[in-house]
């Protein structure tokens, strides 16, 4: 529900910026319209619409619109105190420097992948163990399937253990063939253990556009050696755990903390991978040592970074915290949802490094 307010309201505040942005841009001399105005953002709104689908169309509208209200206010406060006009619309010029700037940028952190690199250490007997992590792929957003094996081949120089994939690695935009290849890639990868899926809210769909099931996914993920984790653990080389539990939204009568460790040996490593960061409190009172969320996309836009959080969706919105000795690791992402724009974050694929005190 909270989700189709928040379109609503995107939809709403893009009506009313095209009305105040017309108002604006028939100020510019060339122009001189407000007919013309509208007609030339109504064909920019097409052309993105067609470009970079409405999702983005609306989110370049509106960020645009916030910049036009800034710069226009800002007018406002220097004409009344210069007391004269000014000959050219530099208000104008200025939001529309400043929105190509930021949704620019914003681009770039979405659609480049960096490295992001985590050192732990733990009091178990583990030994050392180097972790490949990524989570919200959402194959075809920013990339297709050749494009992800392209990152998949940066992780894999880096010589992980194993890989472990948090969730939302598929999307309803997303095409079997990509799958597939995605998938192909991952199996040939060389891990010492292997590489684990957890679902996420996305993995299953929810508005069945493409051209393949939950099934499907599952079927392809498991012929190329991909383990699935669903409310389960195993134990890895007899020296660490690994948990993957059910995704808290798709799934809310999954098993608890408790239920999932009970019968595990709480002297050994215990990882889990949880998509979303909203049981901070149970996990950090279990025996769980890390536990690996995905999700935030590392709050995506300002300025509503922090909107999951604030609302109480969730416990973290990015980074590396500690709660009762239990490290917990937020990713931004390493492509995106539908939004194609990155700001206040990037997208990333995660190492982790966990040092065992007793084997230095």
């Amino acid at each position: 529900m909270i989700w189709m307010l928040m379109f609503v309201g995107a939809a709403v505040a893009s009506i009313l910026g095209i009305i105040y942005m017309t108002n604006s841009i028939a100020k510019f001399k060339v122009i001189k319209n407000r007919l013309v105005a509208f007609l030339i953002l109504v064909a920019l709104f097409m052309i993105f619409t067609f470009t970079l689908e409405w999702i983005n169309a609306l989110t370049i509208t509106i960020y645009t619109t916030g910049f036009f209200l800034i710069f226009g206010l800002l007018g406002r406060i220097v004409r009344r105190f210069s007391k004269k006009e000014f000959k050219v619309h530099w208000q104008g010029l200025l939001a529309i420097l400043s929105s190509v700037l930021f949704l620019g940028i914003g681009y770039y952190l979405c659609a480049s992948v960096v490295e992001k690199d985590y050192n732990l250490t733990t009091e178990k007997d583990t030994g050392d163990i180097k972790i490949g992590m990524l989570s919200d792929s959402h194959i075809g957003t920013t990339f297709d399937g050749e494009g992800f094996a392209k990152h998949l081949k940066t992780i894999e120089a880096q010589s992980p253990d194993i890989l472990l994939i948090v969730g939302d690695f598929v999307d309803d935009s997303s095409k079997k063939e990509d799958l597939e290849v995605a998938c192909k890639t991952i199996g040939e990868m060389d891990l010492k253990y292997g590489a684990w899926f957890a679902y996420g809210n996305h993995d299953r769909g929810y508005f069945n556009h493409r051209d393949f099931t939950a099934e499907d996914l599952e079927n392809t993920l498991l012929k190329n050696g991909i383990h699935i984790l669903e409310d389960e653990s195993v134990l890895i080389d007899d020296r660490f755990y690994l948990v993957g539990r059910a995704d808290k939204g798709y799934n809310p009568d999954r098993l608890t903390m408790d239920e999932l460790l009970q019968d595990l040996d709480t002297s050994k490593y215990i990882i889990v991978m949880d998509h979303e960061p909203a049981d901070y409190v149970a996990e950090a009172q279990s025996a769980a040592d890390l536990v690996l969320c995905g999700h935030t996309h590392g709050g995506q836009m300002i300025p509503i970074t922090k909107f999951g959080v604030w609302s109480g969706i969730d416990d973290s919105t990015y980074g590396l915290e500690e709660h009762n000795n239990t490290n917990f690791i937020v990713s931004s992402g390493i492509s995106d949802w539908a939004i194609k724009f990155k700001t206040g974050t990037r997208s990333e694929y995660v190492v982790v490094n966990v040092s065992s005190k007793m084997a230095h």
